[in-house]
């Protein structure tokens, strides 16, 4: 169901109020009231969707259809990766749903790797959806647990704000390599949430940087643009390429494009006074 906020003028009032002072005396604390609002509607959109999507993969998992839930894996995810820098805000169950091995010390066999990733090791790395029901249990508590939490939350401005940036960062930094879907390979879709979440934010305060570095909004859109045509050569009927048939090549052309707009959008909350 579409999600609606009306913002009464007492409200924009209390909300401005709650902002932090803007060093840049040209953008108003009230001026980043209706980009933050427009950005819960955005985060809270897709907790639902990853509600919804995450039934339907573990409904799979549950039942024994492998090659299913191996088809659902990719596309599941990627509305966590679209809101992920507001669903690390719940440290606790960020970690249950999307740790990794290697953040455990018994690696795959520690009985507190759970999540996604736990999951896509049995599909993929097994081929089975053996002694998988508890995981998957868990994996639907804990996205149902995190939609709750997204929809009581007021968010922090520098947070959002920063969260574009963070969510360039990660890819430049680790998901580069191909480290966080080892086992199924399919980081092109994470790639793909995770650059559409960074651009949300972005086209959002985008009216507000412009009035103050016009130039710099253009070099942005422009880094987006090339993200996001490097990206659009791996997208097939069924999603995107399994990373591991990218080239060498292919990766360092992407690692390029995602570290410019990542070190570009480093300097975001700056510019709006949120540092």
């Amino acid at each position: 169901m579409k999600l609606k906020l009306v913002l009464s003028a007492s409200l924009l009032a209390l909300a401005a109020a709650a902002l932090p002072r803007m060093a840049n005396a040209e953008v108003a604390p009230l001026d980043l009231v209706q980009p933050i609002a427009d950005y819960k509607i955005y985060v809270s959109e897709h907790a639902e969707k990853l509600v919804a999507d995450t039934k339907v993969f573990t409904d799979a998992v549950k039942a024994g259809d492998v090659d299913k839930a191996k088809s659902l894996f990719g596309s599941t995810r990627m509305s966590y990766e679209a809101i992920e820098p507001i669903a690390e805000l719940f440290s606790d169950l960020d970690g249950s749903i999307d740790s990794r091995a290697d953040d455990h010390e018994k690696a795959e066999k520690d009985p507190e790797f759970t999540g996604f990733h736990r999951i896509e090791y049995g599909l993929f790395s097994e081929n089975s959806t053996k002694d998988l029901g508890p995981f998957a249990d868990k994996l639907m508590a804990d996205v149902t647990e995190l939609n709750k939490r997204i929809t009581d939350l007021t968010l922090p401005p520098e947070k959002v704000v920063g969260g574009a940036a963070v969510l360039m960062e990660e890819v430049a930094a680790t998901k580069i390599s191909g480290e966080e879907d080892r086992y199924s390979h399919t980081d092109l879709w994470d790639f793909k949430a995770n650059f559409d979440g960074s651009r949300k934010i972005f086209d959002l305060v985008r009216p507000l940087v412009e009035k103050e570095d016009s130039a710099f909004v253009t070099k942005v859109s422009g880094n987006f643009d090339k993200v996001d045509t490097t990206l659009a050569k791996y997208k097939t009927a069924d999603g995107y390429e399994l990373y591991d048939k990218l080239t060498e090549d292919d990766r360092a052309v992407l690692a390029a494009a995602v570290n410019t707009l990542a070190e570009d959008l480093s300097t975001l909350r700056g510019k709006l006074g949120l540092n």
